[in-house]
């Protein structure tokens, strides 16, 4: 019996279980002081965004989230959310890559779709969920929002399950 076990446990294929270390934090990858926090936060604000003293930190700006239709003037009360989540992006055929790629995704700042500026609170509620679970609360953004989460993973060619699939169809249907 305990050999029968061992035999089942080695025939199981073993899945790399998600560290979000390995994604990094964020990077400077330009070298002038702003982080990819700091690049989000000035590329997204629809005025020019006042910085510290030494020009590397937002201090204020104006955000429009579009998670809650709400406006924000304050930094603190923003997360950059990784549209497409990291623990969603492993599950999805990221677990794959090099510890450079998923890198080099947690901070891509080449492609408009991969991570935005938007409430904390509605990037805490999303979490690690993915389109079948979580949807933002703003409705008017829905459409939108399973765009670009194609968009993302094609550009990154992550999977789609059939749940998020399932969910795809479903509000693709209410868009047109």
């Amino acid at each position: 019996m305990i050999i029968f076990l061992i035999l089942i446990l080695l025939a199981s294929p073993v899945h790399a279980q998600y560290l979000r270390a390995d994604y990094g934090s964020w990077i400077d990858s330009d070298f002038d002081c702003q982080n990819t926090r700091q690049e989000i936060l000035i590329r997204e604000s629809v005025i020019t965004p006042t910085l510290d003293e030494k020009g590397c930190k937002v201090i204020s700006g104006l955000w429009k989230d579009k998670y809650t239709g709400k406006s924000f003037t304050n930094p603190k009360d923003l997360d950059i959310d990784h549209f497409v989540p990291l623990a969603e992006v492993d599950r999805s055929g990221g677990s794959k890559w090099t510890k450079e790629k998923k890198i080099a995704y947690a901070n891509d700042l080449t492609n408009q779709e991969t991570l935005i500026a938007v409430s904390a609170s509605q990037n805490r509620a999303k979490g690690d969920k993915d389109i079948s679970e979580w949807l933002p609360e703003n409705k008017n953004y829905h459409c939108n929002y399973v765009a670009r989460w194609i968009i993302v993973k094609q550009i990154y060619q992550l999977s789609i399950d059939k749940k998020e699939q399932l969910a795809i169809d479903k509000i693709l249907k209410k868009c047109y």
